[in-house]
């Protein structure tokens, strides 16, 4: 199946838990910090293969809510990693269009780092390309608490009628507020759960789990998962068979317009 032939079947946004970096250095009886070096350029090639077939967001689950548990030795290597990345990966994302996002509590990183990623921000904000999203100290029930917060207040204010409520408006105050809910969701490493991450937008995601590690998760495994992506029926809620019916009045009415 050719890249081009099924380009109008991907997805226009993607998910990605990048899990298996620890596991991958233990096996080969190295530090946990030495996983997290080599799964840098997994982040590479994935942006890379993304981008070339014409995704328009790459959600990245960096470092979550729950990873502040870590042994502290561990935590301080992500962190100086992320701080040594920024620069270098954010330069080349520019070099090609693409624009960086982050989401996330900021506030519970170091200065340091939160002044790279308004940077990194700002540098890129006018990029027409591919947004990347890093999902830094980010947690899904965080995310829903900090927008239901937000609806409250304003119930309180008078703002609002919290009867009037809709699932649109908290989608609205999500951190994802203003980009498409993924349409696929991928985890390596052999776990199969979404582990506290964008549990609103990922209501009726495709979800796809390799046992692939990080680290080896290459243009190949990418190429997998869009496959997988490609021969499912996303029905959202619908049978297939109103599905098909949808399908073919649309043939239908493609064929009647006139050329």
């Amino acid at each position: 199946m050719s890249e081009t032939s099924t380009a109008s079947k991907w997805p226009r946004h993607v998910a990605v838990i990048m899990d298996g970096n620890g596991r991958w250095a233990k096996k080969r009886f190295m530090p946990r910090a030495a996983g997290h070096h080599a799964g840098v350029k997994s982040v590479r090639a994935t942006v890379e293969g993304c981008a070339r077939r014409g995704v328009e967001v790459l959600t990245l689950f960096a470092f979550s809510s729950e990873n502040w548990k870590r042994p502290a030795e561990e935590v301080s290597s992500l962190m100086n990693l992320f701080v040594q990345a920024l620069e270098r990966e954010v330069d080349v994302m520019h070099r090609n269009g693409i624009r960086v996002r982050f989401i996330g509590q900021r506030s519970l990183l170091s200065d340091q780092l939160q002044q790279g990623m308004a940077d990194a921000e700002r540098r890129t904000q006018a990029n027409t390309g591919m947004q990347v999203v890093i999902a830094v100290a980010y947690g899904g029930r965080w995310d829903l608490l900090q927008a239901t917060s937000r609806l409250a207040r304003q119930c309180a204010r008078g703002e609002r009628d919290a009867e009037q409520l809709q699932e649109a408006d908290i989608s609205a105050n999500l951190e994802l507020h203003d980009l498409p809910d993924p349409d696929l969701f991928i985890r390596t490493g052999g776990e199969r759960r979404i582990s506290n991450f964008l549990l609103w937008n990922l209501a009726y995601t495709e979800l796809y789990f390799t046992d692939v590690l990080w680290p080896d998760f290459g243009d190949a495994e990418l190429a997998d998962a869009f496959t997988y992506f490609n021969e499912r029926q996303r029905r959202f809620g619908l049978t297939a068979e109103q599905l098909e019916k949808q399908s073919a009045g649309k043939a239908g009415s493609a064929m009647r317009e006139p050329g």
